[in-house]
């Protein structure tokens, strides 16, 4: 994917709406010595070529009773089967992420379950009918950190 062609207005744009996606509009052209309008048209534009993706609410798992959180590898018995199986793992709303992978697996995910039992629940009665050969459980303690991509003024192509 080419990179967007990104100026000075941008980064500030993306440095601040990144560390609050919330702050108004006319708080950040205020900040930036421009107008809400031109804010509007900028965050519309970063948003067409998609160095935006979407805001999102992120809800605490634990606050709503998921307290455990694995990541899987998983080694499937025939990788051409590769779509057929995401679109599988797409059904099953624990599965809050999945990746494909260069080192030994075929795929790689992040789980959620209410407890190990859950957890296990998942794995014997949704996971492994996807047509896996094995796969590998780490389960996290928890999570130390979590932070967007810093926005490099260095990236500006004036």
């Amino acid at each position: 994917m080419a990179h967007s062609q990104l100026d000075n207005l941008d980064i500030k744009i993306l440095q601040m709406m990144t560390g609050n996606a919330r702050k108004p509009f006319l708080e950040i052209a205020r900040e930036c010595g421009v107008s809400g309008a031109a804010v509007h048209q900028r965050i519309g534009k970063l948003q067409a070529s998609g160095v935006i993706k979407g805001t999102e609410l992120l809800v605490e798992p634990s606050t709503i009773g998921y307290d455990t959180c694995a990541y899987m590898g998983f080694f499937l018995k025939d990788p051409a089967s590769f779509h057929d199986v995401i679109e599988k793992l797409r059904k099953i709303p624990e599965v809050v992420e999945c990746h494909f992978t260069t080192g030994q697996y075929d795929l790689f995910i992040k789980i959620y379950a209410r407890n190990n039992d859950h957890l296990l629940h998942l794995i014997h009665h949704k996971l492994q009918k996807l047509g896996l050969s094995r796969s590998e459980s780490l389960i996290s303690f928890k999570e130390v950190f979590k932070r967007p991509l810093p926005v490099d003024p260095g990236v500006v192509n004036d």
